[in-house]
């Protein structure tokens, strides 16, 4: 992307568009013109945003004695550090899902996410690894995985939960939350890259904290609609929870207390018995 005193301004550059919408307004066409700039300025926002992460000095050097099991473990082997959900790559990125040992069904947001997640996974993977990590027992994951159809994601059961403490997917309370984070690995030394920090307390007033890059593919559609999204509504959203809970089979129980980020908030809602 040039130097932004390279750029040509955002207005200039709607104006160069021809795109009009059957039997639109007048004030249509102004509103609409008034948007393509602030959408305009928002695509440059991104990209400076991305090229800032990139950027980033290197991160802390990854020291934790972390544990993980995969589906094809022999029963009785040891389990596999970090370093082996590298594969080929020096890039990896983990998503810690919301399924440990006291929760009788995933949380039904991250498995919306999942699902989006489970069919780009294969083009995914050609450039990075990946893993998703979870605190129950590898069987229970993986059978819920068979259940859902999700051919293409490697899942992990974090063995010792010391993974998952340091990096954010255990709440001060014990809870398993949702997180995710890339790690980096360069002549030998994995360090941690980057990890998604936005949280409750860093939202704007009345407005839902959104961790950026936003992975739901679910909010930005809905984002979409005429009414936008209902984010400062907590019983729409609720309602909504419950049509998804009922289209994946899960149960919803309420929730105790707020959780950093869009989809972690949203994901604070557990399944009974977690």
């Amino acid at each position: 992307m040039p130097d932004g005193s390279a750029l040509q301004p955002a207005a200039a550059i709607a104006r160069k568009s021809r795109a009009r919408q059957p039997n639109e307004s007048a004030a249509y066409r102004q509103a609409r013109q008034a948007l393509l700039v602030e959408e305009i300025e928002l695509n440059r926002h991104i990209a400076r945003v991305a090229a800032q992460r990139r950027a980033l000095p290197p991160g802390g050097e990854v020291k934790g004695d972390y544990q993980f099991r995969e589906a094809s473990s022999v029963k009785g082997a040891n389990p596999v550090g970090l370093e082996e959900l590298f594969g080929d790559h020096d890039t990896l990125f983990v998503y810690n899902w919301m399924y440990g040992p006291k929760r009788q069904r995933p949380c039904p947001m991250c498995t919306a996410l999942l699902s989006s997640v489970n069919g780009n996974a294969d083009h995914i993977r050609q450039r990075i690894a990946m893993a998703v990590v979870g605190l129950s027992p590898i069987e229970r994951q993986i059978a819920f995985k068979v259940e859902r159809g999700w051919k293409s994601l490697p899942m992990y059961a974090d063995v010792n939960g010391e993974f998952s403490q340091d990096y954010h997917a255990i709440m001060d309370d014990g809870t398993d939350t949702a997180a995710y984070n890339v790690f980096t690995r360069k002549d030998g030394t994995i360090r941690h890259f980057w990890g998604a920090e936005l949280g409750f307390e860093s939202g704007d007033p009345g407005k839902d904290p959104v961790t950026e890059p936003d992975l739901m593919v679910l909010w930005n559609l809905l984002d979409l609609r005429h009414a936008g999204w209902p984010r400062d509504r907590l019983v729409p959203e609720h309602h909504l929870l419950e049509r998804l809970s009922r289209a994946f089979g899960l149960t919803l129980a309420r929730p105790r207390g707020a959780v950093a980020g869009r989809c972690l908030r949203r994901c604070r809602w557990r399944g009974a018995g977690g």
